[in-house]
């Protein structure tokens, strides 16, 4: 099973280029909405780390 952060990870570069692929701007910014909750999550997963 791989863990939270690999599939953060590889959400945040799959969702960065369906963005740039995307056709509409609506699309895109439905993408970039997703990269941005990702990022947020992995940097949560990095705060938890540090406080442990």
């Amino acid at each position: 099973m791989e863990s939270d952060r690999l599939f953060y990870q590889r959400r945040v570069t799959a969702e960065r280029l369906a963005a740039a692929r995307a056709i509409t701007v609506e699309a895109r910014d439905r993408r970039l909405v997703l990269v941005r909750s990702y990022l947020d999550k992995l940097q949560a997963l990095s705060t938890d780390l540090t406080v442990a």
